[in-house]
């Protein structure tokens, strides 16, 4: 018996626990503070499943206390039996049709903002040069274990951080180079799964008030599980006035190559041109077909806020990422591919990663 109660105590606490940590998230990572125009819509829709549910559940639990209170076996009624209500047409009618009212009430704008919500026409509009009229079109590629964003219409190609005006539809291809991934930003908008076969269309808005609740950045999350790093596939949303957003398309569009500063960074310029560009690139505009693209653009990576995804952005995260990249991703394709580094190679290396700037 006390067994049983040790059990029921430990229950007990981890749905206390479990209910506590439900009201636990940041703003820049929590589907419940919407800050655009489709996680407002996807909100709306859950706010109003989950009254309809709690009504549903509000009203049997009355009619079922009432039940038994009120037909409980007692002395008085041990042998009489309830007046039997099978067949009544009008109790049939009213729990067939509330029902049906309650599924229409949740149809209704689930159907209106669903057909809303996948209208991608504007980014089919090309003018005579080939490029989207009127909106902004990002080509996201997923890959184990790093995204790339590439703008097609503005010949910019980065990795990692995902760079969005605000207030403005921003609209999106989806795919993957490996396996089945999903992009995920959860205070913009719901999941949308990125396929090796195919590609899949959607629009966000991120609303340049909630932008300013989380200092204009938000987190992106692979929602698929797609590997021993799934966890660890996150990137982040930098989102921009759009003053502000043109500056810096210009500014990506006018960088050039790189060139390295001091004698350490010049020696780590020479281990990159022998062992890292075959695979990544260190300017925004990257000729290479998708194909050969097989690891991050390094482009501007001295501005990022992340090494490797996941890592605070400092010399000594990017030399732990440089020395062991399996210990920190798990699984990922860097591991293996150019020889170990000994220590002044990685001060260099380090040295001259962090040089990738826009503004040098």
């Amino acid at each position: 018996m006390r067994k049983r109660l040790h059990k029921w105590r430990l229950i007990s606490i981890f749905a206390i626990l479990a209910l506590a940590l439900s009201g636990c998230g940041e703003p820049f990572l929590s589907t419940l503070t919407p800050a655009g125009e489709v996680a407002k819509k996807q909100y709306d829709l859950m706010i109003l499943s989950t009254v309809i549910m709690v009504l549903v559940i509000i009203v049997v639990t009355v009619i079922f206390i009432y039940v038994i209170a009120r037909f409980r076996r007692t002395k008085k009624n041990e042998n009489s039996i309830p007046r039997q209500v099978e067949g009544n047409h009008k109790l049939e009618i009213i729990w067939t049709v509330i029902p049906i009212l309650l599924l229409l009430v949740l149809a209704v704008p689930t159907v209106s903002y669903t057909f809303q919500l996948a209208d991608v026409s504007p980014m089919k509009q090309k003018d005579k040069d080939g490029k989207t009229k009127d909106a902004l079109v990002v080509n996201v590629r997923a890959n184990l274990y790093w995204w790339e964003f590439e703008y097609p219409d503005l010949g910019i190609i980065t990795s990692q951080d995902l760079f969005v005006p605000t207030d403005k539809k921003v609209y999106f291809n989806v795919k993957s180079s490996d396996v089945k991934h999903s992009f995920w930003i959860p205070a913009v908008g719901g999941k949308t799964d990125t396929n090796p076969e195919g590609e899949n269309q959607f629009w966000l808005e991120f609303d340049s008030k909630g932008s300013e609740k989380v200092q204009n950045q938000f987190y992106g999350k692979c929602a698929e599980l797609c590997g021993p790093s799934h966890a660890y596939m996150d990137f982040k949303v930098q989102t921009l006035s759009q003053d502000d957003f043109n500056q810096w398309t210009q500014d990506m569009k006018n960088l050039k190559k790189p060139a390295a500063v001091g004698d350490l960074a010049k020696e780590g310029e020479e281990i990159y041109n022998k062992s890292c560009i075959g695979c990544h690139a260190n300017t925004a505009n990257d000729a290479r077909p998708e194909k050969a693209r097989t690891a991050p653009n390094l482009a501007n990576f001295g501005d990022r806020t992340r090494i490797a995804g996941i890592l605070e952005h400092n010399e000594e995260n990017l030399r732990k990422w440089l020395q062991d990249p399996e210990k920190v991703k798990p699984g990922n394709l860097m591991t293996g591919k150019y020889q170990k580094l000994d220590d002044h190679e990685l001060d260099a290396l380090t040295a001259y990663l962090m040089g990738l700037k826009l503004e040098q």
